[in-house]
């Protein structure tokens, strides 16, 4: 299953026999809450879904953005709409973290048909609608485990043995500002790859050919394990959807950077190097 779908492609489905379920997860980081954004107008008979109270559990320890309750999730994904059986795509605001996010807890919680609309909301050209859906409630029930998840041992250990990319900017990765967590850096032997690389201007992503190239100019070339990490699991999802397209399954480090960082005992580099 193609893990993105273009608009053009998402409205043929849509006026289909089978329309998929549709979320929309606008959310920037420091930014405005999207539900605003959202009832002033989406896509037609979108569900508006919270990134940071329904994609996440409750900050603390286990990062800003911890992997929400899986019950929890299940709820709020059957109250969108979301069955087993259905097919759903996930939009966001163009940047494509967010609906990356939801795109890999729907997919490591079990359901099996989820895309993420390339370019998201920008690429509509449809029409816009400020009426919110009442949709009836799916079945959906998650089984978590269906993508590959690692907690900080774990991605201390690839960055050992195999390939641990950081998706964040790379000058937080070298250390030289950080804006949010209590240190700046890197975990040590990860490889700086920003989510920037991903995409083309308009937030799209490259061609499948040009992602795979590109992962395999930093080391992602088939024959190794391949995990990821960012700030707090949101961006890092995004590379991980890279991935993907690019024929690359990878793990993600949920708890992430803002995690691996509240801990004073765990050992932090700095610079262009990976250690």
């Amino acid at each position: 299953m193609e893990p993105i779908i273009t608009a053009s492609a998402y409205a043929r489905e849509a006026a289909g026999p089978r329309p998929p379920v549709l979320l929309d997860v606008r959310w920037q980081l420091g930014g405005p809450h999207g539900r605003a954004d959202y009832e002033a107008g989406h896509i037609p008979g979108a569900v508006f879904v919270d990134l940071d109270a329904e994609l996440a559990g409750p900050a603390g320890s286990g990062g800003r953005h911890p992997l929400p309750d899986p019950e929890a999730f299940g709820a709020v994904m059957r109250r969108a709409g979301v069955s087993h059986d259905r097919p759903v795509v996930v939009y966001d605001g163009g940047q494509g973290w967010a609906a990356a996010r939801a795109w890999w807890l729907l997919r490591w919680t079990g359901h099996g048909d989820v895309r993420v609309l390339d370019g998201g909301l920008a690429a509509w050209t449809g029409e816009l609608s400020d009426d919110i859906p009442s949709p009836a409630p799916g079945d959906f029930r998650p089984e978590p485990g269906s993508l590959p998840l690692l907690d900080a041992d774990g991605a201390a250990a690839l960055a050992r043995s195999g390939l641990l990319l950081d998706a964040r900017a790379a000058e937080r990765y070298r250390g030289d500002v950080e804006p949010i967590d209590r240190v700046g850096g890197h975990v040590p032997g990860a490889v700086s790859a920003p989510t920037t690389g991903n995409v083309t201007e308009d937030g799209r992503f490259l061609p499948a050919a040009s992602l795979a190239s590109r992962f395999a100019a930093l080391g992602a070339d088939g024959t190794t394990e391949v995990g990821v990490y960012c700030g707090s699991g949101v961006s890092g999802a995004h590379e991980v959807l890279a991935l993907e397209i690019a024929g690359q399954r990878a793990a993600l480090y949920a708890g992430s950077w803002s995690e691996w960082s509240s801990d004073p005992s765990r050992p932090v580099a700095t610079g262009p190097e990976p250690r």
